[in-house]
């Protein structure tokens, strides 16, 4: 990232992109698992450049031959364009997923990629993401951290500041998050409680399996790997759904 990108985001109130982090076996065991599928050729990554620059899209495009590939992400960095150009079957859609248009631009698509994502959706949340690419999609691939603190799904910023601040990794935007939580974020166009740049939402395993389950979804693969990262509140947890 340049001086001048670093700065603009700085004075929107966005932290620098991290280091590029390696891919996460868990997660290309997914993909693996949803290419499995019959009904499954193409694929759509949603938020899948953060810290990764898009290495999941093309794991799915080198590993299982994906016939048509949508990343979809609101920042697609210079690495991702530059090798994104080796594909011809990739489309970079530079929008935000939660966009009500944006089902619509990915179009019909074999799986979903939604990793370490939904945790972060609200305005449009987590579940009306799942609904409105639920009639494109003929999977869902899932990796999350999901919340076992409490029999049900919480919006954690509803348990109060000392009790997120447990639950949560420490991340630099948290200082003085509770005293801005109404003020506006500049680069995102709304207040710092509904952004996605921090923590949202405990969704539990068993009201994710019910969304999918009314969305007409079933679980093909599933996996749990203990605590994530450490996090005495979140496991983690990776999930294969198809079409029922």
């Amino acid at each position: 990232m340049s001086l001048l990108q670093s700065l603009k985001r700085r004075l929107a109130g966005s932290a620098p992109a991290p280091e590029r982090r390696p891919l996460v076996p868990f997660k290309l065991e997914a993909i693996d698992a949803a290419f499995a599928l019959p009904a499954v050729r193409s694929v759509a990554d949603l938020g899948g450049v953060w810290a990764v620059d898009a290495g999941y899209t093309f794991y799915a495009l080198e590993r299982h031959g994906a016939e048509r590939a949508v990343l979809v992400d609101d920042d697609i960095t210079p690495p991702v364009r530059e090798r994104a150009r080796n594909f011809g079957q990739l489309e970079l859609l530079e929008q935000d997923f939660g966009l009500e248009r944006t089902p619509a631009d990915v179009g019909p698509i074999g799986v979903v990629l939604l990793f370490d994502v939904l945790l972060h959706q609200v305005d449009p949340d987590w579940d009306t993401i799942l609904r409105r690419y639920a009639p494109h999609a003929q999977a869902f691939a899932i990796a999350n951290p999901m919340w076992d603190a409490s029999p049900g799904t919480v919006r954690l910023l509803d348990l109060g500041e000392e009790r997120y601040r447990s639950a949560v990794p420490p991340q630099d935007n948290l200082e003085g998050l509770y005293d801005r939580l109404d003020e506006v974020k500049p680069d995102r166009g709304k207040p710092w409680r509904d952004v996605h740049d921090v923590w949202q939402w405990g969704i539990t395993d068993a009201e994710l399996r019910a969304r999918m389950a009314d969305l007409g979804f079933t679980a093909a693969w599933a996996e749990r790997r203990g605590r994530w990262r450490g996090l005495a509140d979140f496991e983690d947890c990776a999930y294969v759904f198809h079409r029922a």
